[in-house]
Order: C-alpha cells, then sequence, then structure tokens
C-alpha cells in the first residue's frame, strides 16, 4: 500500500516537472498488449528512468544501476517504489528479481546499451539482459526510441562509493518517445548466439524509434533557436 502511495506522489511531481521543464512528445505505433511487458529504451540521460513512469499510469519496476541506490534518501525511496537495483556482478540475481517483477503482473523496464548513450548522440552496442528477460519470461518487449536535444543536458562529475562518474542531467527542451509495436521472442535463453540475435534485433527497433523521436524533435529544435 505505501508503495502504491510513493508511486502516485512520485508521478505527480514528475509531471509536473516534465510540463514546467520539458516539451514531451509522446507517439505510440499501437496500444500496449494485456498483461505485464518488458519495455526496453535507449538512454541518452540520467533523467531516463524518471521520465519513463510517464508511458503508462500503471506502476512499473525500472531496472537501475546500484551506483543510485547508493544516494541518501534516494536509494531508499527507490526501494520502497519497488525499482530495481542493478549491481554489477549480480546479473542473474537482478534478471530473476524482474523475471518475479513481471510473474506478479507488474511492468518492468530495461535499458539495453547498460550506459548513458555517447554524448551528442548515438548507441552503445546491446548487453544481453533485455534478451535472456523477454526469453526467459514470455512477455512482449515493448520498444522505445527516446530523443532529446544534447544541449539541454548538463554533465557534471560525481562519486559513488569512492569511484568518479558523469551524470547527464537533461535540464529543460524538447523530449520526444516513440513507443513501438509489441515483439514477442520464444527460444532458449541460454543459447548465445540466439541470445545476440535477439539483442541486436531489440535495439535495431530501438535506434528505428529514437531515429523517428529525432525527426518529430528538430522542428521543435528549429523553433527555439
Amino acid at each position: 500500500m505505501l508503495s502504491k502511495i510513493l508511486y502516485r506522489a512520485s508521478r505527480i511531481l514528475i509531471q509536473g516537472y516534465a510540463r514546467l521543464m520539458l516539451k514531451m512528445d509522446v507517439t505510440w505505433d499501437s496500444a500496449l498488449p494485456a498483461g505485464p511487458v518488458l519495455f526496453a529504451a535507449n538512454h541518452p540521460s540520467t533523467t531516463d528512468p524518471i521520465l519513463i513512469h510517464l508511458i503508462s499510469r500503471s506502476p512499473m519496476s525500472v531496472m537501475i544501476n546500484a551506483k543510485v541506490f547508493t544516494i541518501p534518501f534516494l536509494g531508499a525511496f527507490m526501494r520502497k517504489m519497488d525499482q530495481i537495483c542493478v549491481t554489477p556482478g549480480q546479473g542473474e540475481i537482478v534478471l530473476e528479481q524482474a523475471r518475479q517483477t513481471l510473474k506478479s503482473g507488474r511492468s518492468v523496464t530495461i535499458f539495453p546499451e547498460g550506459l548513458i548513450s555517447p554524448a551528442g548522440g548515438g548507441f552503445n552496442p546491446p548487453r544481453s539482459g533485455a534478451a535472456r528477460l523477454a526469453l526467459s519470461s514470455g512477455v512482449p518487449v515493448i520498444p522505445i526510441g527516446i530523443s532529446l536535444n544534447d544541449k539541454g543536458c548538463q554533465r557534471f562529475p560525481a562519486t559513488f562509493e569512492g569511484e568518479p562518474d558523469i551524470i547527464t542531467w537533461y535540464l529543460r527542451g524538447p523530449y520526444a518517445i516513440t513507443i513501438g509495436k509489441p515483439m514477442q521472442f520464444l527460444g532458449d535463453a541460454n543459447d548465445k548466439d540466439f541470445v545476440r540475435k535477439v539483442s541486436e534485433n531489440i535495439m535495431q527497433s530501438i535506434r528505428a524509434l529514437a531515429h523517428d523521436s529525432q525527426r518529430r524533435l528538430c522542428p521543435i529544435q528549429l523553433e527555439n533557436d
């Protein structure tokens, strides 16, 4: 019950931030299928795991780097909202937690790149987590392409547990999301060659959708220049 209350309150705050600071442009290529799904998106900014909650009114669990969970208060808050802590070296444990979340009827969001996308555009190669989770859970994958104005990103150094890092925070500007058609995959999640093919298939869809988002973003950028 507390988790639901916190989630609703947080979503209201996120909506307020988006309306005040961003020009959100969300396009759906098709309706969501019934039941839980695996959202898979590119990752141009640190803000994405927050803003992604706006695409669905139903609570979802986002797979977020463990570094963020070390931030005082924020980490505990995210755990209360049932977000998933992605700890390096514990891939199987994390994937099992995500599988159980999907099994419970709650959707999950994953960023297949595993890292923030390269500055100025482009994508990192996909990791295997999204494909393995899709194959082992049997839920449909919903690819998502995000595009933003890189000029609106503020990059500043941070330290997590003594390790230096860079936070890419999107402060203001247009933010376009294109949500693609469901993708269904069947096969062995332990077949590495097949997992690589599925991973690339998912990432190919994400890249195409991100380019669609970029095309819608261009007129807004010209208008603001």
